[in-house]
């Protein structure tokens, strides 16, 4: 769900679904079939959309909630910020499982992302908590705050998580990848960067560099 967004631009990986993959897919998220359709269909899009909107709700809404706690006020306010995070939270999760069936062909724990999946509903259950205690009236509006505080907290944790998966599955795409011998970039993996080049740009793919790029 969440972890889609970042999926989409982070497009090349190690698959995490263990046995239950055939060994030609253990080196990438997306079958040549599955990449087609994830290129094609408009919910990549939404979802490389949402995913910044979302962060800068959770920016904004983390300040409003840690000022309310400093200064015992404004609840109301940090308490609307925290159930629009939380709405953010569950388009993304609505569209991510769109996304996820028009790619992969199944609304939810797709292989690729089965991991991914369950440890967002664990994210997903912590901000529903929050909006139990809200709208049930349990605990005082600090202590209300508090679970929005743990949400926050799986949300970040997550998040760091997996810019560093992505950042991992990029490395191996770019070691995988075949190499231009006419591309300015000649070392595979983050090593030796160096501005872009049209000269260097004759192919439609992606070639074993440094940075992400394509030819022409």
């Amino acid at each position: 769900m969440g972890h889609r967004e970042t999926a989409v631009i982070q497009d090349l990986g190690v698959s995490r679904a263990g046995g239950s993959v055939e060994p030609a897919r253990s080196a990438a998220i997306y079958s040549p079939e599955e990449r087609a359709r994830r290129d094609a269909t408009v919910w990549t899009t939404v979802q490389a959309i949402l995913a910044p909107v979302q962060f800068l709700v959770f920016l904004v809404s983390l300040g409003l909630v840690l000022w309310s706690l400093a200064t015992d006020s404004h609840h109301a306010l940090a308490a609307a910020s925290v159930v629009i995070k939380t709405a953010v939270l569950y388009t993304i999760m609505v569209t991510g499982a769109i996304w996820e069936r028009v790619v992969f062909g199944q609304y939810l724990f797709a292989p690729s992302f089965f991991w991914e999946d369950v440890v967002s509903f664990g994210v997903i259950a912590l901000h529903t908590a929050y909006l139990v205690v809200l709208f049930a009236g349990i605990g005082t509006p600090s202590s209300q705050l508090m679970v929005a505080l743990a949400a926050y907290a799986a949300y970040t944790d997550f998040a760091a998580a997996r810019s560093a998966r992505g950042l991992l599955r990029s490395h191996r795409h770019h070691l995988d990848a075949p190499e231009d011998p006419g591309c300015v970039f000649p070392c595979g993996g983050f090593a030796h960067l160096r501005p872009p080049s049209p000269i260097g740009c004759r192919r439609h793919d992606l070639c074993r560099a440094a940075l992400r790029h394509c030819h022409h």
